[in-house]
């Protein structure tokens, strides 16, 4: 049975103006994956989240579960994921923690970097292109990628 990723990167646009803790600094939804297509390369997956990891990478990020305080627009997306099975496996990582990751570091035989299963000219660069730049605007730690698999 293969394994779907699906995702949304989220931001905090006011956060960087009037602090994480106001009421106004609430998480929206910013760009659902399917407009990105990075595709689901098992050993990106695995690099990344822990999904599938017959590689032994050091995942980045692995069942953090959905953000208590997701926008209502990511919610709904996940919801609209619900199978006959229930939640459906879910974490994310901001963009502070992506762009301090070890990108050269490799998997277990040493073959497969980060950078090469998961970095630039992957099918993932287009998803750190759009944080990126959400980065620059709002800041690193306002800015989040959310997936969740079936």
């Amino acid at each position: 049975m293969s394994t779907d990723v699906s995702g949304m990167i989220e931001c905090r646009p006011l956060a960087r103006i009037f602090g994480a803790d106001d009421e106004d600094a609430v998480w929206h939804a910013a760009i659902d994956l399917f407009f990105l297509d990075p595709g689901n390369a098992y050993d990106a997956l695995a690099c990344l989240f822990g999904v599938r990891n017959t590689y032994g990478f050091r995942p980045l990020t692995t069942d953090r579960g959905l953000p208590e305080d997701a926008s209502d627009e990511l919610r709904d997306g996940i919801d609209a994921w619900r199978g006959p099975d229930g939640e459906p496996g879910t974490t994310w990582i901001s963009w502070a923690e992506l762009a301090a990751a070890d990108w050269e570091e490799t998997d277990r035989s040493g073959t497969r970097s980060r950078a090469a299963v998961a970095g630039a000219g992957t099918g993932w660069a287009p998803v750190w292109d759009v944080m990126r730049t959400l980065a620059s605007l709002h800041g690193p730690e306002h800015v989040r990628l959310v997936v969740w698999f079936r």
